[in-house]
């Protein structure tokens, strides 16, 4: 047993003992990531008790730490003057996505608990849609005009950058905050100091508000920036995305496409902080799409009961059959997606997409369809071989092309490309595989 697990064993004990000064000791110990990945494996009241044993500056720490639900969760276990002191003390991005996951009244009641300054940096941020890049941004940064002296930006930055998210990428505005450009910290101090900001800045990416937060975060972390200015529909700054921002955010999106590829919905909180009955909610709903979806692949058969009847031995291959047609099919929406999410294909690129697919599943299917063939043609007869081995041709060159194809649809009607991979393309494949195995043996063998 490792120290961290001794720990967790000390505190759980202390606590069952409501020894609480025990308890704090034993959080006091530990940095504020430990102490929050402990609360995470706790139930709602103890979590709430351990919380406010902490000292006020971790507290805040542990508390960002935390998932948003868990956060809104462990809101409700605070005392009310907690609370507003938590709630008054968050960056306002964080403040904002709170707010997301808190009963309209709480909200509203802790949005109105705000001080003015406090309460002005966070309306902007609520007037975005949740899933757009404004929604994440902070609004607490330092910029600077192009006339500034090096040495005056220096003095405005020790002066502002105290309570902002970053100083590392300073944005240069016009004074109608229009961006101009950016400047490096690096190049603020190290430039002479009777040099003005316009002679080192350079040119900005930018992202506007609006955009959608997954697209944005990718620009932002592909670009390697460490901060990246947002803008609103006049070009006019608004606030800044740091890569740690972009970071979590595609870290989310990742989670999410992960659970949707699996038939869920992501939990959104760690996996034994999370209710029981909220496993089940995540999950029930895909079965229930999947258990009627699969009824179409029960139809096949039943429409092909006759042609079994005649030749029993033709059942003996449907798993192998649905299995490589789901497969294929999932690998393709899989290899699709990823490259959707890292803008690597657009919506544009689907017949370019289709075409690739249609030649991988071809030569796949005809590698497959040849061991196919060799191993049912020597044990049941060539018929049989020749029936297996076309059926494999010709579903994995289907299964593949609609499977690289339906993401990029999904994303063609604003739909999670996530939602049309794995679950829904391995039960649409399992229908069409059959259909053309019991064509081609109805073809091949004759069957009347």
């Amino acid at each position: 047993m490792d120290q961290v697990d001794q720990w967790d064993i000390a505190v759980e004990t202390a606590l069952r003992e409501r020894d609480l000064p025990c308890v704090r000791a034993l959080l006091d110990e530990r940095d504020a990531a430990e102490v929050a990945s402990l609360l995470e494996r706790e139930d709602a009241a103890d979590r709430a008790v351990m919380y406010r044993l902490l000292d006020r500056d971790k507290a805040l720490e542990v508390f960002e730490l935390l998932d948003a639900g868990m956060r809104a969760e462990l809101f409700q276990g605070l005392r009310d003057e907690d609370v507003a002191q938590v709630f008054e003390e968050l960056d306002p991005d964080d403040r904002a996505q709170l707010v997301d996951e808190l009963p309209a009244g709480v909200a509203g009641k802790l949005m109105r608990g705000l001080s003015p300054h406090e309460r002005e940096l966070t309306a902007p941020i609520l007037g975005y849609p949740k899933n757009a890049i404004g929604r994440y941004m902070s609004t607490e940064f330092v910029r600077l005009l192009p006339h500034f002296t090096l040495g005056d930006a220096l003095t405005h930055v020790r002066h502002r950058g105290g309570e902002a998210e970053t100083v590392y990428m300073l944005p240069v505005t016009s004074e109608h905050r229009r961006v101009l450009g950016v400047v490096g910290l690096r190049e603020l101090i190290t430039g002479r100091s009777d040099q003005r900001v316009e002679d080192i800045m350079v040119d900005a990416r930018v992202v506007r508000a609006t955009d959608d937060a997954e697209a944005a975060a990718r620009q932002v972390v592909d670009a390697g920036l460490l901060a990246a200015p947002v803008t609103d529909s006049q070009d006019r700054i608004v606030g800044v995305v740091t890569v740690d921002d972009a970071a979590r955010i595609l870290e989310e999106a990742e989670d999410e496409d992960a659970a949707r590829q699996g038939a869920s919905e992501p939990l959104g909180r760690p996996y034994l902080a999370t209710p029981v009955f909220g496993i089940v909610k995540s999950r029930v709903v895909w079965l229930l799409v999947l258990a009627v979806s699969a009824l179409l692949t029960v139809q096949v058969l039943d429409v092909f009961e006759a042609t079994l009847d005649k030749v029993v031995t033709l059942a003996l291959f449907i798993p192998l059959l649905t299995g490589t047609a789901g497969n294929t099919g999932s690998q393709a929406a899989t290899t699709v997606t990823r490259a959707l999410a890292m803008g690597e294909v657009s919506k544009r690129d689907v017949l370019a997409v289709a075409w690739r697919e249609v030649r991988v599943g071809a030569i796949l299917g005809a590698l497959l369809g040849t061991l196919g063939f060799a191993l049912a043609g020597l044990v049941f007869g060539l018929p049989f071989g020749i029936v297996i081995g076309s059926t494999l041709l010709l579903i994995c060159t289907l299964a593949a092309t609609v499977g690289g194809c339906m993401p990029m649809l999904a994303r063609l009607v604003r739909a999670d490309p996530a939602v049309f991979s794995t679950p829904f393309i391995s039960t649409f494949c399992d229908a069409t595989s059959l259909i053309i195995y019991f064509v081609v043996a109805t073809w091949v063998l004759g069957i009347s």
